[in-house]
């Protein structure tokens, strides 16, 4: 009998943590799916099952397991550095070329515009709301405010941590550490 390949792949993710991560969103399965071909042929088992067992019990299966988890970190590091560089050097392009990114501008202030509503919303009508309906307009006011907190991140960079760890991550790429 066949495990479903996402509880196979979250019981891996005892083994590498950084596979919780991948495991939302639309490609979810096709990674859980990548994720559990890796387990299987580092340990040579066809069994999803006896792969984790395999991995669980021989530290050098697990090794290598990580190490290859590891790879495709950096690999999907790699891509959301460039999406992400390619959509700054468009907006320099644009500025470049007298124009401006409209469309950048519009999410900005409506993200704004919705975290100033929701709080407000909160202050003037607090008494009024019942706890569920409070609790839902505080989840989307942390909605907008993590928007703002991206375009931000966009605009001016990001943190000096996230910064540190995007220059290790491209030099790991360039090097080609894991390989």
């Amino acid at each position: 009998m066949a495990f479903p390949v996402m509880a196979t792949a979250l019981g891996l993710a005892e083994f590498a943590p950084i596979i919780s991560r991948w495991l939302g969103g639309n490609q979810a399965r096709e990674i859980a799916q990548k994720v559990v071909d890796i387990a299987k042929q580092v340990t040579g088992s066809i069994d999803d099952l006896e792969s984790l067992k395999s991995l669980a019990s021989d530290p050098n299966l697990l090794a290598e397991f990580q190490k290859a988890i590891l790879k495709i970190e950096v690999e999907l590091e790699g891509i959301y550095l460039q999406d992400r560089q390619s959509a700054r050097q468009r907006d320099v392009a644009l500025a470049a070329a007298g124009k401006t990114n409209n469309r950048a501008d519009v999410m900005v202030v409506a993200a704004a515009s919705g975290l100033v509503t929701c709080l407000a919303s909160l202050v003037y009508y607090n008494q009024h709301l019942p706890g569920e309906a409070v609790g839902i307009i505080s989840t989307v006011a942390g909605i907008f405010g993590a928007c703002l907190k991206d375009a931000y991140a966009f605009e001016f960079g990001s943190s000096r941590g996230s910064k540190d760890k995007d220059s290790t991550v491209a030099a790991m790429i360039e090097r080609k550490t894991f390989g």
